[in-house]
C-alpha cells in the first residue's frame, strides 16, 4: 500500500513537471497565478508577444513618436507660446473699445514704406481696406489699425519675408503692444516643422491667419481666414460651378484627389496613406512624388507607378465630375483645395486635424463640408456614400452660396474679416448665424438696416411668412402733363385698375412745379405727387429708390412715365412677385456680356437664353 502510494505520488509529480515545461506559457495566464490576473483577461496579443505575434516593425520604431524630423508636442507647445505671448487675449481683455465709439468703426492702413514693397496679396488686402465704407485716411478716427508691413508669408526660407518686423513695429507710436491692430497671415513657419512662429511677437493684435490651429486659435478674438492663391481676383471673382441642368447631384466620380505627396516630413502621413482608399472606378486617388529639388533622394517604390497614374487624369476634371473631394492637410492645415473645391460644387472632405476652419465663428461649416479624421481615412468612402442625395444637393448648394457670399474675392474675404470684429463690438446688433449662413449673406443682410429677420425679404420662406397683398405704384414723370391721351394718364388708368394697387405715387422730375390735381386722371386709388430733384444727371436712379414715407406697402412697383401695360400684366406680375418677395420681377430684361475689343462690359436687350439684367423701368422689388 505504501509503494504503491509512492508511485502515484511520483507519477502526479512526473506529470506536473511535464505540463509545466511543455506547455508553461499557457498555464501563466491562468488566474491562480496571482500576479498575472490582470494579464490573464486579455483577449488579443499584445503586438509585443513575438511568440504569438508576427513583427512588421521593430519595436523601438513603434515606440517613437514617427518622423524624427518632426518636433515633439513639447517643441510645438513652446513654439506657440513664442507666437501667442497673449494667449488669454479676448475682446473684453486686448481691445479698447473706446477708440471706436466716437466715430464708430473706422480703419486704418499704416503708410507703405518706401523701401519695402509689398506682396501682390497683400496689396489687394489693403486696397479691399482702402475702398471699403470703413476705412478712413485719418488715424486719430481709427478704430482698428492694419500694419502696411506686409505680414502673410512668414517664412524665412521665403523671398517675400520681412526681417526685422519686431524692431519696426516697436517704432510705430500707435502700435501700443498690439492693441486694436488686425495682422493677416498667410504662411507661417518653415521645413522641417512648419510651426506657427510668425518670426515676431504679435502681442494684443487680433490675428487673421491662415491655417489656424485650435490649440493656439483664441476664440472670439483671432479669425481663421482661407488660404488664398496671388491669382485670387481682386473684386468679383469667378461663379461657382453648380447651374440648374447640374441635378441629379450625383456625379461620375463618388470622391477623388490629386496632388502631392510627400515622402517625409510634417503633413507625410495623411497623403502617403490616400493610395489606400483608391478604387480606379467611382473613388479616384492620386498622388505623385515628383516635386521639389530632392524627391528622388527620397522616392520609395510606389514613386513610378504614382508618377505615371498621376498623368492620367487632369485635375480640372475630376472637380467638375466628382461629388466629394478630399482636402487633406498640406505641410500646414490649410490649402488651395479647399476653396478650389467650394467653388465646383464638389463637397469637401476634411482631413486636417486641428484646423481652426475659416470664418467658423460665423459659417456652420456642418452645412458644407464633411469634416473627416485623418487617423480613420478607410472609413471615408463608407460614410459619403451613406449621405442621401437629397442632403448631398443641399450641401452642394451650400457650397455656391459660401463661395459667392464670402469666398469667391480677396475683396470678400478681407470684408468678411472686418464684419466678424464689427459684429463683436455690439453683440446685441450682431448678425446671427442664420443670417450669415442664409442668402443673401452677412454681407448684405447688415445690422445697420435691421437685426429682425422679419424686415429682410429673404427670410420669408423660412420663417412661413408672406409679403403685404397690395403694392405702391412709384411712377417717375420727367415731361409735363397735357391731355389725358398721354402714356402716363393711361399707365395711372391700367394700374389704378389692378385688384392689387394700394396707391399710386408720381415723383415729378422736372423743373416745372407739378401740373393741378384736375389736371390727372380719376383713380380708384390715392394719388399723390412727390417733388424730384430735377433734371440733373444720375438724380433719377437715385431719387427713384430713396426710402419715401408715404411707401407703406411691402411691394413697390416702379414704372417710367412711357411703360405701356395693361391691368392683367399688372395683376400678374405681382402675383409671380409675391412668391419671390427676395427678387426683381418685371418685364424689360437685358443680358450683359464682356467686350473684348472694347476691354468692358456690354449690355444687350436682344433675346437671348440667358437674362441676367430685369430694368427698374416696370419691375417690382420689395420696399427695402
Amino acid at each position: 500500500m505504501q509503494t504503491r502510494t509512492k508511485y502515484i505520488f511520483l507519477a502526479f509529480l512526473a506529470s506536473w513537471l511535464l505540463l509545466f515545461f511543455l506547455g508553461g506559457d499557457q498555464l501563466r495566464r491562468y488566474a491562480f497565478f496571482a500576479g498575472r490576473k490582470a494579464e490573464a483577461r486579455r483577449t488579443w496579443p499584445r503586438w509585443t508577444d513575438r511568440s504569438l505575434l508576427r513583427s512588421f516593425a521593430d519595436p523601438e520604431e513603434l515606440q517613437s513618436d514617427g518622423d524624427p524630423s518632426l518636433p515633439s508636442p513639447r517643441e510645438r507647445r513652446a513654439a506657440r507660446v513664442n507666437v501667442y505671448k497673449n494667449s488669454r487675449c479676448r475682446m473684453e481683455t486686448c481691445f479698447d473699445f473706446s477708440r471706436c465709439e466716437k466715430h464708430g468703426f473706422k480703419v486704418f492702413t499704416y503708410p507703405r514704406e518706401r523701401d519695402q514693397p509689398v506682396s501682390e496679396s497683400y496689396g489687394k488686402i489693403l486696397s479691399s481696406i482702402e475702398r471699403s465704407r470703413y476705412y478712413t485716411p485719418r488715424a486719430e478716427e481709427a478704430c482698428l489699425f492694419i500694419l502696411g508691413i506686409d505680414t502673410l508669408d512668414r517664412d524665412h526660407l521665403s523671398a517675400q519675408y520681412v526681417r526685422n518686423v519686431d524692431e519696426k513695429i516697436r517704432s510705430f507710436p500707435l502700435w501700443n503692444g498690439g492693441r486694436n491692430h488686425l495682422i493677416f497671415n498667410l504662411y507661417s513657419g518653415t521645413w522641417p516643422d512648419y510651426t506657427e512662429d510668425l518670426g515676431f511677437d504679435i502681442g494684443q493684435a487680433i490675428l487673421a491667419k491662415a491655417s489656424s490651429y485650435t490649440h493656439s486659435f483664441r476664440p472670439g478674438f483671432d479669425i481663421s481666414i482661407p488660404l488664398f492663391s496671388k491669382e485670387h481676383p481682386q473684386r468679383g471673382g469667378e461663379r461657382g460651378w453648380l447651374y440648374q441642368d447640374s441635378i441629379p447631384p450625383q456625379k461620375k466620380y463618388l470622391l477623388v484627389f490629386k496632388g502631392k505627396r510627400y515622402l517625409t516630413g510634417i503633413g507625410s502621413g495623411t497623403r502617403n496613406a490616400l493610395h489606400h482608399i483608391h478604387n480606379g472606378k467611382d473613388i479616384i486617388s492620386l498622388t505623385t512624388c515628383k516635386h521639389g529639388k530632392d524627391w528622388q533622394k527620397h522616392k520609395d517604390t510606389r514613386c513610378d507607378k504614382d508618377n505615371v497614374d498621376y498623368e492620367k487624369f487632369d485635375y480640372q476634371e475630376l472637380l467638375h465630375n466628382s461629388t466629394f473631394c478630399i482636402v487633406p492637410r498640406g505641410r500646414r492645415l490649410g490649402s488651395f483645395r479647399f476653396l478650389e473645391a467650394l467653388q465646383a460644387a464638389c463637397i469637401p472632405v476634411l482631413l486636417s486635424d486641428g484646423w481652426e476652419l475659416p470664418f467658423a465663428e460665423a459659417i456652420d461649416w456642418g452645412k458644407a463640408a464633411v469634416v473627416g479624421n485623418e487617423k480613420l481615412l478607410l472609413q471615408i468612402p463608407s460614410a459619403v456614400r451613406c449621405i442621401h442625395p437629397e442632403r448631398v444637393l443641399a450641401f452642394q448648394q451650400q457650397t455656391q452660396f459660401l463661395w459667392d457670399a464670402y469666398f469667391s474675392s480677396v475683396d470678400k474675404i478681407v470684408h468678411t474679416t472686418l464684419e466678424i470684429i464689427k459684429d463683436r463690438l455690439l453683440p446685441h446688433r450682431s448678425r446671427s448665424r442664420f443670417l450669415w449662413n442664409t442668402l443673401p449673406g452677412g454681407l448684405l443682410a447688415l445690422p445697420d438696416f435691421s437685426t429682425h429677420l422679419g424686415d429682410f425679404p429673404f427670410y420669408y420662406l423660412q420663417r412661413g411668412s408672406s409679403p403685404s397683398e397690395k403694392f405702391t405704384a412709384f411712377i417717375r414723370a420727367t415731361s409735363a402733363v397735357g391731355s389725358p391721351s398721354q402714356p402716363i394718364l393711361r399707365l395711372i388708368q391700367a394700374v389704378s385698375a389692378s385688384q392689387f394697387c394700394a396707391q399710386i405715387l408720381v415723383l415729378w422730375s422736372c423743373e416745372k412745379p407739378p401740373p393741378p390735381s384736375g389736371k390727372w386722371p380719376q383713380s380708384t386709388v390715392p394719388l399723390t405727387v412727390i417733388q424730384g430733384r430735377g433734371k440733373v444727371r444720375g438724380a433719377g436712379l437715385s431719387d427713384r429708390f430713396f426710402p419715401y414715407a408715404a411707401i407703406q406697402t411691402d411691394a413697390v412697383l416702379s414704372l417710367d412715365e412711357h411703360t405701356s401695360l395693361s391691368t392683367s400684366e399688372v395683376d400678374f406680375a405681382f402675383v409671380v412677385w409675391r412668391s419671390f418677395p427676395e427678387r426683381i420681377v418685371g418685364f424689360p430684361a437685358q443680358s450683359h456680356f464682356w467686350d473684348a475689343e472694347q476691354r468692358r462690359w456690354g449690355y444687350t436687350s436682344k433675346w437671348t437664353n440667358e437674362i441676367s439684367i430685369v430694368l427698374t423701368a416696370a419691375a417690382f422689388y420689395h420696399r427695402y
